[in-house]
């Protein structure tokens, strides 16, 4: 598979709510996606911790990276559409970044399960997300 990274991100730049939330691509491998975001004010709850809404939408993004990557490369396959996800969160953020890190789980014709694992860049273990993915017909 031929990976073109700045390919990728102009496309999921119309992904306005992600990039909106300063949200990045940092790498794309075919066994890993990487996004991360900068801590701001505008991602902060009333209690002052990284709201949960701006830690699943980083997450989300990298699911909808890694789950598309094949469309995103090329291949004449249909988009794949998040079919449910399971976000649980583990522990508030201590640093200035929040790094999600997409692994696939299982790949098959129209199903495909992710794992996106959340931490922050002081290595603090944030939040695990499942994402269940469906291929529709190109």
């Amino acid at each position: 598979m031929d990976i073109d990274i700045e390919k990728i991100r102009a496309f999921l730049a119309n992904d306005r709510f992600a990039a909106n939330a300063g949200i990045v691509i940092d790498s794309v491998t075919e066994d890993e996606v990487q996004c991360s975001m900068p801590i701001t004010r505008e991602h902060l709850n009333a209690v002052g911790t990284v709201q949960g809404g701006a830690i699943f939408t980083l997450a989300d993004l990298a699911f909808a990276v890694h789950s598309n990557l094949r469309l995103l490369c090329g291949e004449k396959i249909g988009a794949t559409v998040g079919q449910s996800n399971s976000i649980s969160y583990l522990s508030a953020a201590k640093g200035k970044r929040l790094i999600a890190r997409s692994t696939c789980l299982s790949r098959g014709r129209s199903v495909s399960v992710f794992r996106i694992e959340i931490r922050d860049d002081l290595g603090n273990f944030i939040a695990d997300m499942r994402g269940n993915g469906f291929t529709k017909a190109a």
